[in-house]
């Protein structure tokens, strides 16, 4: 009550002012709920989310539910307990996840759904444009490997982006694939994203084809990494190979020739992002107000309000980009590389 009546007052005379936008923030308290912290891009989300809201004037309080849809719920109960004015939540599982929006509901505490859908009118949805995602996995590994036998490595399968990626791949690939000049002889979800489930995928699957595969379209660099493995164990690195988040090791591969493309998706803007709008809608500010919002249809036909951030491929053609973003050092970009692609060489 306290907030909404500075809110109005502000209002009422017309203007606001810096100084009243950071008092406002600093009655603000943004709960962030993480999945895992398996992938290393969630560190770097987390530590753009903090910084904003510290700009901001907000406090962070967080939890790590380590991959169990179990504990996430019950660490969302424990966030709005401790009287958070909005929710961040990267949902470990889309369809579990439900009951924790409707408590949130329930206390009047906006959600944002950050980089995987949660199928909610409720919910705020961020995140990077994933099907354009696929599209510049898909797109990469067949200018490299035009033709021949293709393994589709996908995401998790509680995981919506893993089947927005893969319909992006799809729209790339399915002309050649009509032709038969792509084959697919596998293809797998991987259980939570895991590099070791990837792998074993991977090695299942060039058993049953007796090594026969020319190119692999993995879904993200924890993915791609596992793929790696498993073709470095049978001597046949340096296969196209795709994967995304732009993960330290990923564009070390790309400098060394063992992975294709990462596409980058730059968890800075994204952390930024969601922090600003978390205080945003904390303020009371409705979703369609937010600036950069628009209305989105998801698969399943909810209508959501969303933001879509725009992906970067990086390929050995534009590595100097992530080094120039300040991303990632030359020094742990070119480890080990010799005579490699800019600035490798």
């Amino acid at each position: 009550m306290r907030k909404a009546l500075y809110a109005a007052a502000v209002a009422a005379a017309g203007f606001m002012t810096s100084a009243a936008t950071t008092a406002m923030a600093q009655d603000i308290t943004v709960g962030v709920s993480w999945s895992n912290f398996q992938e290393e891009r969630w560190r770097t989300d987390e530590t753009a989310i903090v910084a904003a809201l510290e700009a901001a004037g907000a406090e962070y309080v967080s939890a790590d539910a380590q991959s169990s849809s179990a504990k996430q719920l019950s660490d969302i109960e424990a966030l709005i307990a401790q009287g958070v004015d909005a929710l961040i939540v990267l949902a470990q599982d889309a369809q579990a996840i439900g009951p924790a929006v409707q408590a949130a509901a329930d206390e009047g505490i906006p959600v944002i759904a950050y980089d995987r859908l949660i199928e909610d009118p409720r919910a705020f949805y961020l995140t990077f444009d994933n099907v354009e995602v696929g599209r510049m996995q898909a797109r990469a590994v067949f200018e490299a490997m035009p033709e021949g036998r293709y393994v589709m490595i996908k995401g998790s399968p509680t995981d919506p982006n893993a089947d927005f990626l893969r319909g992006g791949q799809q729209e790339i690939l399915q002309e050649a694939i009509d032709s038969g000049a792509i084959e697919i002889v596998g293809e797998a979800y991987t259980d939570g994203w895991l590099p070791a489930n990837a792998q074993r995928n991977m090695e299942q699957i060039l058993t049953a084809t007796d090594n026969g595969v020319d190119a692999v379209v993995a879904s993200n660099d924890g993915t791609a990494g596992g793929v790696v493995a498993a073709l470095t164990a049978q001597g046949m690195q340096g296969i196209p190979v795709s994967g995304q988040d732009g993960d330290h090791a990923a564009l070390n591969r790309i400098a060394l020739g063992t992975q294709t493309v990462s596409v980058w998706k730059d968890a800075r803007e994204l952390g930024r992002a969601a922090a600003e709008i978390a205080v945003e809608l904390a303020r009371g500010t409705a979703m369609a107000d937010i600036e950069g919002a628009e209305e989105w249809t998801s698969p399943g036909g909810t209508t959501m309000t969303s933001m879509f951030l725009a992906p970067v491929p990086i390929t050995a053609d534009n590595l100097s980009v992530v080094v120039d973003a300040g991303w990632i050092s030359q020094e742990a970009l070119c480890q080990g590389v010799s005579d490699g692609p800019a600035p490798c060489n």
